[in-house]
């Protein structure tokens, strides 16, 4: 299969997302990345525009040799100098020249003729390569200019010198059909086009990106700029990830690969949201927390049996360990006894259906469920006792005198409800058991922990009571912690109370 080039344009296009400034050293850090990715052309920076830039593009040159280096300039003497300056110590140098060709851009920006354009982009070309073997130029707004006068200027800069001609969507304008049309229209009407590589650089204004960089690649494009995680100007970029991945997981269709290492995307994403602090959305394609994920009880039975009934990749093929099955309150059975074994527990049957049980009473007050919760739900379990005492509900007034109203089972339709006064909620609450019950405990010890994070972390109460000269333990966890507390005395009493029992 033939390759698919990928220019990364992260540290120059996509740092220009607003909010996303990168110092000299972070920007190294994705570029040591990036190698590692196997990109085959980073693009450092533009470095015409600061001192900083300049310098960001010298460091990345001097240090990463095994992929092409590249730096962006205007078709204007002292912008070409000086990129050819911070790359002087690349092994690979590329210089990136743009002028704008569109109706638009000539009339209300540049302020100049077809001849001038055409005049100008062949001058800045050939300046370029008075430095470097390597040029690429691009007609920045390509796909909204005049697909003749397109053909006239690609058709100039290669005969100047140009090895590779991008034709940018600069502003996301383009749909796939069309934007494919631009590219076979260049290919069988510029006379030297096998003289250059045909670029493609496309921006998300319409969210098209992707699709629009994909048609291109099926219509003869043989070199992609986009960026990770899809940032950039405005609505950003083509996403990387997306790209690589769609090429390689769809190579029956496109029949092209490209030399990208998959294994390390979501390294490379992780690093570039960490440093520019550009987080990616959960549902973002690939790299986004959800996109090997799954809640429902249907899509989780499926994957566990066979992965490719709802996944059309692996999660080992873009860097993550395995298939994230998110145990909510959609889950089912099956997806939870997996999850119960893969943590080391083996449960009888009716152990684990009130297992389950509990789980789904806990997942409809809590979003995600977490491997610690489950493993508290299993220890709760395995340390209960049978309930002669099983709350019911509680309330509390917090008031200038604390109070709390208790409600207890007993047994299969008794109810006890009584209410008393503490030093505070909790010493009501237990208080108000001991009245209940008819059983007084002194409470030697009490604690409570967090299980997992977040503000809806499941707490677990711990608790050391004695009756009548001996000690009890009782544990207990809710989302609830006053709840957690509640239950957790209620275990220590019922101990008591079964003890009392059998004597």
């Amino acid at each position: 299969m033939s390759k698919i080039r990928i220019f990364d344009t992260t540290l120059r296009d996509g740092e220009q997302s607003p909010g996303a400034s990168l110092g000299q050293n972070e920007k190294l850090q994705i570029a040591r990345q990036l190698s590692i990715l196997n990109v085959d052309v980073i693009e450092a920076g533009f470095p015409i525009t600061s001192e900083g830039d300049f310098k960001s593009v010298s460091n990345i040159a001097k240090e990463i040799r095994d992929v092409s280096i590249c730096a962006l300039a205007r078709a204007v003497d002292k912008d070409i100098d000086c990129a050819a300056k911070a790359l002087k110590a690349a092994k690979s140098p590329r210089i990136h020249v743009f002028l704008a060709t569109s109706k638009i851009h000539r009339k209300f920006k540049l302020i100049k003729a077809k001849e001038e354009i055409i005049k100008t982009a062949v001058k800045g070309v050939k300046r370029a390569r008075k430095y470097v073997d390597d040029v690429e130029f691009s007609p920045e707004d390509a796909s909204r200019t005049e697909p003749d006068f397109l053909v006239e200027v690609v058709e100039a800069v290669i005969a100047a010198g140009a090895t590779t001609v991008n034709i940018p969507d600069t502003v996301g304008y383009a749909v796939p059909e069309q934007y494919a049309s631009l590219i076979k229209n260049l290919k069988d009407n510029v006379k030297n086009i096998k003289k250059a590589v045909i670029s493609i650089h496309c921006h998300n204004d319409l969210g098209l990106a992707v699709a629009n960089s994909l048609a291109a690649v099926k219509a003869g494009a043989t070199q992609v700029e986009c960026t990770v995680n899809g940032i950039g100007e405005r609505a950003g970029n083509a996403s990387l990830e997306e790209i690589v991945m769609t090429l390689k997981t769809r190579k029956d269709f496109f029949g092209h690969t490209t030399r990208v290492k998959t294994n390390e995307i979501i390294a490379t994403s992780n690093i570039v949201s960490g440093l520019t602090g550009l987080r990616v959305q959960r549902n973002k394609a690939i790299v986004g927390k959800n996109a090997f994920a799954h809640e429902s009880g249907v899509h989780q039975d499926g994957v566990l049996k066979e992965s490719t009934t709802y996944e059309i990749m692996k999660p080992e093929e873009v860097g993550l360990p395995r298939t994230k099955i998110v145990l909510g309150k959609l889950s089912g059975r099956h997806a939870f006894k997996k999850r119960v074994k893969a943590l080391g527990y083996e449960l009888p049957d009716k152990e684990l259906e009130h297992t389950f049980q509990q789980f789904k009473l806990l997942a409809d007050k809590k979003k995600e469920i977490y491997d610690q919760d489950i493993e508290a739900l299993i220890q709760d379990e395995k340390s209960e006792v049978p309930h002669i005492y099983e709350l019911d509900s509680l309330s509390i007034n917090c008031g200038p005198v604390p109070t709390a109203s208790v409600k207890l089972r007993v047994g299969k339709g008794k109810i006890l409800v009584d209410s008393t006064k503490g030093d505070g909620p909790i010493d009501a609450i237990f208080k108000t058991i001991d009245l209940l019950t008819g059983i007084k405990g002194i409470l030697l010890d009490y604690s409570i922990r967090s299980v997992t994070s977040g503000k809806d972390a499941l707490g677990e109460a711990s608790v050391e009571v004695k009756v009548k000269g001996k000690n009890y333990r009782g544990r207990a966890v809710s989302t609830d912690t006053i709840e957690a507390s509640a239950k957790a005395y209620l275990n220590a009493i019922n101990r008591v109370a079964i003890k009392h029992r059998r004597k």
